[in-house]
């Protein structure tokens, strides 16, 4: 798409929002789908049964393929790519989408990518981080994914001007929304510490990138009576505009439990956005879910 029709599009978004800016709108929103077969099958439940209005899709990792798979049956339903430039797990890794030789500030000395945001910023040259980004939205439209947004795994994007800028030039080089708050005083506590200034998405906005007036990262708690609490209070202080909350869904078994030490997170909120309680609070406060396509005017 170019730089015209993206902003057209973005404009057409924007007065979308403005004209409904009073209500309240959720997009809840399942990173990590591809992650493996507990994060996919929980994610795919949750958006065909449950409250889960948005996910968004790891492309470097071993269970991309079942997903995508889905992804290919059902391009009405709103999937992202999660832009992943880190492999976190003690044991369970990944490595970059484009070729190695490429790309080396990405990779550890095991020869997957980082586990941590800090030595991707530290070793991973802009091109390397171009040339990774590419090959992830390159190959989701070879596997048929037609992707509605992008976002940033760990918020790796977020760690460097020139990373910002290359996610932010595919953004509006593929014409999808990139995952980017508004430089307000609800968003302030969460970009704190980031070099992406307010001022810098202040520019991206005047320019017509379309922005979550709130961006929630998560809530407190770990089992699911007290994810179940965070998410209730959450839902009934709600404000008005666009809310994006990311979740992380997984069902309990083996694998999930063998793979991270916060699979019980993944579990409730699995159980709380796929639950009539939630469905119920969402129609008592008022909320309205919302999508990627939406914020976008498409």
């Amino acid at each position: 798409m170019n730089r015209r029709r993206f902003l057209e599009s973005m404009a057409a978004g924007a007065l979308a929002a403005r004209a409904a800016d009073q209500k309240k709108y959720l997009i809840v929103h399942a990173d990590d789908a591809g992650m493996c077969h507990s994060a996919n099958i929980a994610t795919i439940e949750a958006m065909e049964k449950g409250l889960v209005s948005s996910a968004s899709v790891m492309m470097p990792c071993p269970w991309v393929l079942e997903f995508a798979e889905w992804a290919r049956a059902h391009p009405e339903k709103d999937i992202g790519l999660h832009l992943t430039l880190t492999s976190e797990w003690k044991s369970y890794r990944w490595g970059p989408v484009a070729p190695r030789e490429s790309v080396r500030g990405l990779l550890d000395k095991e020869g997957y990518l980082w586990r941590d945001v800090r030595p991707v910023a530290m070793n991973a040259k802009p091109e390397e981080i171009e040339a990774e980004l590419r090959a992830q939205i390159e190959g989701a439209r070879q596997f048929g994914i037609r992707f509605t947004h992008l976002d940033s795994h760990m918020g790796t994007l977020f760690a460097r001007p020139d990373y910002f800028a290359v996610y932010t030039k595919l953004a509006e080089e593929y014409g999808v929304p990139c995952m980017l708050p508004r430089p307000n005083e609800a968003n302030a506590a969460d970009l704190k510490g980031y070099p992406v200034t307010p001022e810098m998405l202040r520019e991206k906005e005047q320019e017509g990138f379309r922005m979550l007036d709130r961006l929630i990262t998560g809530v407190p708690g770990r089992t699911p009576e007290e994810r179940r609490a965070s998410y209730l209070k959450l839902l009934e202080s709600l404000r008005p505009g666009v809310t994006q909350l990311i979740i992380h869904l997984a069902k309990d078994d083996a694998e999930i439990r063998a793979i991270t030490n916060n699979w019980e997170q993944r579990w409730a909120d699995y159980l709380f956005w796929t639950s009539d309680e939630a469905r119920r609070a969402l129609e008592k406060h008022g909320i309205e879910l919302y999508t990627y396509r939406r914020l976008a005017g498409t």
